[in-house]
């Protein structure tokens, strides 16, 4: 049995707070880059290279990405052959998105209440995602998430009598009356299956995956490919101007259903679609 302190928790998601706020994923700052040098419409291509030279100065000035710096959205998959010493995990896990946000001057922006919206000024609590599995590690992967991308995300329960046509028309559709309020070109993430609450956190799940990644099932993977050659044909295009960027990726996540059900969600993330992952 191998001993993790919570202490070690913290200063981990600490410093995943503020490294997943201040540096975009390798691969989706490569995808926008490959996206500007395709780019047909001038105007877009232009509103591509600022975003591009956006992340380059918050990498060098050490400042966020965005001013939105999000509700952290952390995902824990913890070993069975670990044991947490020294405190809880999900206060550990509090403690470190409180000092990350708060040393990191991060923009706090999470209401203790819903309905009586008191900031709780240091962006806690989290919404954390446990998962058991085998072995002796603990990976934390932190999502800070903006709610210009979340606000415009859906989730329908279709019939099982829904087609694999159906389901493509409903992500299109969402991508389109969104429009530019995620902050496009968007990263779509898809989730397929499960029930009402899983399929939702099957389409976050989706968003922390890498973009150069496809789904391991080639079905789902040229599902991935088709809804984004029809995403990008919705000249949406770049913070909404037009042009043939509106997608920089769409990753769909799949779980066995219900025989009368067929839920799918969709989580938008922006063209900052932010996690850091680290192992202890």
């Amino acid at each position: 049995m191998r001993e993790i302190r919570a202490g070690q928790i913290t200063q981990a998601v600490r410093d995943l707070c503020i490294r997943a706020n201040k540096v975009l994923p390798c691969d989706i700052e490569a995808r926008l880059a490959g996206a500007a040098e395709r780019e047909t419409s001038p105007l877009a291509k232009e509103i591509l290279g600022d975003l591009m030279e956006n992340c380059r100065v918050a990498r060098e000035m050490d400042i966020p990405i965005c001013q939105d710096t999000g509700m952290a959205v952390v995902f824990v998959r913890l070993g069975q052959e670990v044991h947490i010493t020294g405190g809880l995990l999900t206060e550990a896990v509090n403690r470190g998105v409180s000092l990350g946000y708060t040393e990191g001057l991060l923009r706090c922006s999470v209401a203790g209440d819903p309905l009586r919206r008191v900031n709780t000024g240091d962006n806690t609590p989290a919404v954390l995602h446990l998962e058991l599995v085998e072995g002796e590690e603990c990976t934390i992967t932190v999502a800070p998430k903006g709610f210009g991308s979340e606000n415009m995300s859906r989730l329908k329960m279709f019939t099982p009598a829904a087609s694999r046509e159906d389901i493509m028309d409903f992500v299109v559709e969402c991508v389109t009356l969104a429009g530019s309020n995620p902050c496009p070109p968007v990263v779509v993430g898809v989730g397929i299956g499960g029930n009402f609450e899983q399929v939702a956190l099957l389409a976050k799940k989706a968003l922390c995956r890498s973009s150069d990644r496809p789904n391991t099932d080639e079905y789902y993977a040229q599902m991935e490919k088709e809804l984004l050659c029809r995403i990008n044909r919705t000249g949406v295009g770049p913070q909404g101007f037009g042009g043939d960027t509106t997608a920089l990726a769409v990753n769909i996540e799949q779980y066995a259903t219900h025989i009368a059900g067929l839920p799918v969600a969709v989580n938008m993330g922006c063209h900052v679609t932010r996690h850091a992952m680290a192992s202890l």
